[in-house]
């Protein structure tokens, strides 16, 4: 363990280095649950089809349900004709009896079974989303809604459940919004991503995550948005974080204030910022890689939200995602609306083999504080494949290339681990043999289900993998090859497929 002492400055801190758990556990879930998740309720749809179609108010109508109490200051959002229909005039702060009432049927160690038999191995929870609302009791006052927490502990009893299990512990913190400090309305991109509050909450926010380090230890201190404070604040932050929890990792979310921070506070200013990223936004179909997270003098992960790299990462990554396309729980969507088992499994492979983890989103209800129906199968997936499969998961480096092809169009994204490569077929192939294009490496070959022999052929430049039965009842499925040397002994195959791939990486 590392037991270094950390300074505030950017030479110390960046001398944090990764810890080997965080890059060998690949696999997290994300919880959003609050009173936001009591009316459960957003326009289904995509964001960054939102973003295209409807910028000038995309977040009032935007899928995401944890912007409830925003959109419902817009009169003319679905979110508020629902409000009214359901809760006529009453206030968002009217969900915190609503929301408490459903915590009182939690079971944190239910929660943290279905976590580990999912095969996470961490869990980060919102601690205090937009809305300001706190899961534990904070002994620090909120100067504009008073009484705004949870009196139950609920940080406290999921980090105790969670570490049962064996998982780690991580806290998310809505650093850069807070919308008891600033109750403005943000109806596009730009007035949201600067709609930082001024005075005192940069002091209250810095005391916030001190009090959530001092009490819980997480593992990870997951900001969002960006950090109220200047560059020194978070400098001594993250050295007060590092000295308490020495294998603890910060993702990328703290982008500091500065001068342009105050200048894009003008509406004129945002007005043409708007413009230009509207025009952006048309040009380019990924919004996510069309507007990525501003660099930041230090942090141990990046956390790009429903993105795929097309090659391998240098530095750790993090996908961040729902299970659907809202964080929070939002009742409009069906199972229809969820990203299915397949889709997020192979998302989580291409991820997995150019350096990234998983963070998955699970948003329970906020009436009775259950885990939807459509997000527990999916997890119930995920726990039998990584079962079956999670040798060529947990603990694995990518290698020097993420992926070939084989004949038929499938895509193999590749990992390693110590004297062993996986080759991990994207998809259902069918038949006893698959050629594997533009690659070949020589060794032993099992089907890591069964462990079934694979016969390993070259044919010119490609090699046919030739099985013992066939394969369409398998869905992704995973082979393995050791090779050995003259001696007998083992080596990495890797090492053997070299010259292949020399120049091929990503």
């Amino acid at each position: 363990m590392n037991h270094k002492s950390y300074q505030p400055t950017r030479e110390s801190l960046s001398s944090h280095p990764l810890p080997q758990w965080f890059d060998e556990a690949k696999f997290g879930i994300f919880i959003h649950w609050g009173p936001y998740s009591v009316p459960g309720f957003a326009p289904v749809g995509n964001f960054a089809n939102t973003l295209k179609t409807d910028y000038d108010r995309a977040m009032l109508v935007y899928p995401y349900a944890e912007g409830y109490w925003n959109a419902i200051k817009d009169q003319t959002t679905p979110s508020a004709r629902y409000h009214q229909a359901v809760y006529g005039s009453m206030p968002y702060q009217g969900f915190k009896p609503l929301f408490m009432d459903g915590v009182k049927q939690w079971d944190p160690m239910a929660w943290a079974k279905i976590f580990r038999n999912a095969g996470a191995k961490y869990v980060v929870i919102v601690s205090k989303h937009h809305d300001g609302f706190c899961l534990w009791p904070t002994k620090v006052a909120n100067p504009h809604e008073p009484h705004w927490f949870s009196e139950r502990d609920i940080i406290g009893e999921l980090a105790d459940a969670v570490r049962s299990e064996g998982l780690r512990f991580g806290i998310y913190y809505s650093g850069g919004i807070d919308w008891t400090f600033r109750r403005r309305i943000s109806r596009t991109f730009m007035d949201y991503s600067f709609s930082t509050p001024g005075g005192d909450y940069a002091a209250y926010a810095d005391a916030q995550i001190r009090e959530l380090i001092s009490r819980y230890r997480p593992d990870i201190l997951w900001n969002d948005i960006c950090w109220p404070g200047n560059v020194d604040s978070f400098f001594r932050l993250f050295a007060y974080y590092y000295n308490a929890v020495p294998e603890g990792v910060v993702n990328d979310r703290w982008k500091h204030s500065t001068s342009a921070n105050k200048l894009l506070s003008l509406k004129l200013v945002r007005a043409v910022m708007d413009m230009m990223i509207k025009r952006m936004i048309m040009n380019n179909p990924d919004i996510h890689s069309a507007l990525p997270q501003p660099a930041i003098p230090h942090s141990d992960f990046s956390t790009p939200e429903y993105t795929k790299h097309k090659e391998i990462q240098p530095g750790k990554w993090e996908m961040t995602r729902g299970i659907g396309n809202s964080f929070g729980y939002n009742r409009n969507e069906q199972d229809n609306d969820y990203s299915s088992f397949e889709t997020l499994l192979i998302d989580f492979i291409d991820a997995l083999s150019k350096n990234g983890n998983l963070l998955l989103n699970v948003g329970p209800r906020g009436e009775d504080a259950q885990i939807p129906p459509e997000q527990l199968s999916r997890l119930s997936k995920f726990g039998d494949w990584l079962q079956r499969n999670g040798e060529a998961v947990y603990g694995t480096r990518p290698l020097i290339r993420a992926e070939a092809e084989t004949e038929t169009g499938e895509t193999i994204r590749f990992t390693r681990k110590e004297n062993r490569l996986y080759l991990i077929i994207s998809g259902r192939p069918n038949g006893i043999t698959i050629k594997v294009k533009e690659f070949f490496c020589e060794g032993t070959a099992n089907l890591l289900t069964d462990g079934s022999p694979v016969q390993l052929k070259r044919e010119g430049e490609d090699m046919n993998l030739i099985f013992k039965h066939r394969l369409e009842h398998i869905f992704v499925p995973v082979i393995v090859i050791e090779e050995e040397d003259d001696d007998g002994m083992k080596r990495s195959p890797a090492v053997a497929a070299g010259a292949n791939l020399e120049g091929s990486e990503g």
